[in-house]
């Protein structure tokens, strides 16, 4: 564990000639200066630590935002090397090894709007990650508006107490929450210990689930990570299905090879910039094979759009207002000229074109037609499934079955 560092405001003036200095008695649990800073005429410049001010700088990037550290001006400062603490654990758990180990001090904590959520896992991080946005979205109504603005910071691969650790200590830094999904019990124990010691509010995704389900199957949890040595998981059936999905569905883009439609578990058909391509290529990721075909006014639909199963079938469309700005956007991006603008995103084209799909979806009764206007991804892929396997397994409830 790297050396942290401390730094204060001296109400101690030494004549020149002293060096006997004495901890400031006001904090009782400073640590003394080493013999380095002693014999030092000079007070060494403040360093943090390096592997601090890379995960800082991940997060900046990530976040789109550039970090600044916001300090005091403060006469005569002092730095004080403070002795490394010593993680020792007791049963694989993380535990303080003397009472003054504090939460850090926050004169340092780094300067961002809003408050922060760090999130932990010792895998990809997607769990955690799909469930923090799932909870984020039940505030919406503030987060607009930035009335409680919240920053999130993923922390990925984290498989080893000194690692988790450095996380606590500086989610203790920004006064931030911690959630985290941690297979291994003891690392679980670990964050849960310390977030209490410092004061710092967290969540534990995985444990109580895995627990559950534990006790439901009668079996232990192996306490391993995805990727973690002696898991190697061979390549299975459904692995090989969804790259075959994958491959053929960038093929099918955007009514590529109409001919071979009959092929597709899914087929998408809307007007341009319904998402039909993001669409089509996240549910080829969950191994489906999906073909999508653009409407266009004055082009003519693949004659096999209409002789395929109609329960293969689903319509996109979306709020006219909406799709003018969106259009206007990716016109501008595209540097189109004023013509083509006029003949894509110019209102009156816009609407034209939107009815003309309503149109092809009123003559076809059996295409389910989805409103995408403000849907994330997911969510119109969540609608899809769901009716696409009803459809398919005349289900009396609807509902998605996966087995293991």
């Amino acid at each position: 564990m790297l050396a942290s560092t401390a730094v204060r405001s001296s109400s101690h003036r030494s004549t020149p000639g002293s060096t006997d200095r004495k901890p400031n008695p006001a904090n009782p649990i400073s640590p003394p200066y080493s013999q380095a800073s002693r014999a030092a005429s000079e007070p060494p410049k403040f360093k943090g630590s390096p592997q601090l001010n890379r995960w800082s700088t991940a997060r900046a990037i990530r976040s789109g935002r550039k970090l600044e550290r916001q300090r005091q001006q403060r006469p005569q400062v002092e730095v004080e090397e403070m002795n490394p603490r010593v993680v020792q654990p007791k049963e694989s758990v993380w535990s303080p090894s003397t009472p003054s180990a504090e939460a850090p001090d926050n004169d340092d904590r780094e300067v961002a709007t809003g408050k922060s959520i760090f999130m932990v896992s010792d895998g990809t991080g997607w769990t955690v990650e799909h469930s923090v946005g799932a909870a984020l979205g039940q505030f919406e109504h503030c987060l607009v508006d930035r009335g409680c603005s919240v920053n999130t910071h993923l922390f990925s691969g984290i498989d080893d107490v000194d690692g988790l650790m450095e996380i606590v200590k500086q989610a203790a830094k920004e006064g931030a929450m911690l959630v985290y999904t941690l297979a291994d019990p003891s690392m679980a124990e670990s964050a849960r210990q310390a977030c209490k010691l410092w004061g710092i509010p967290s969540t534990d995704v995985l444990g109580p689930i895995t627990e559950a389900i534990a006790s439901h199957l009668g079996v232990s949890p192996s306490g391993l990570p995805r990727g973690a040595p002696g898991r190697n998981f061979p390549l299975s059936e459904e692995y090989f299905k969804r790259i075959e999905a994958i491959e053929f569905t960038i093929k099918q883009d955007d009514g590529a090879l109409p001919q071979n439609l009959h092929n597709a578990e899914i087929v998408l058909a809307g007007v341009s910039r319904t998402g039909k391509t993001p669409l089509s290529i996240y549910l080829a990721q969950k191994g489906y094979k999906v073909a999508n075909v653009p409407i266009v006014i004055g082009a003519e639909l693949p004659h096999t759009l209409f002789e395929v199963e109609p329960e293969k079938v689903f319509g996109l469309t979306i709020n006219p207002v909406v799709l003018h700005t969106i259009r206007k956007a990716r016109a501008k991006s595209l540097g189109f000229c004023q013509e083509i603008m006029s003949n894509y995103s110019e209102m009156d084209h816009v609407r034209a074109e939107l009815d003309f799909a309503g149109k092809i979806f009123a003559q076809n009764p059996t295409w389910p037609v989805i409103e995408v206007t403000g849907k994330a991804i997911e969510e119109t892929a969540a609608v899809v499934l769901r009716l696409y396997h009803d459809r398919k397994h005349k289900c009396s409830m609807p509902r998605i079955s996966k087995r293991y």
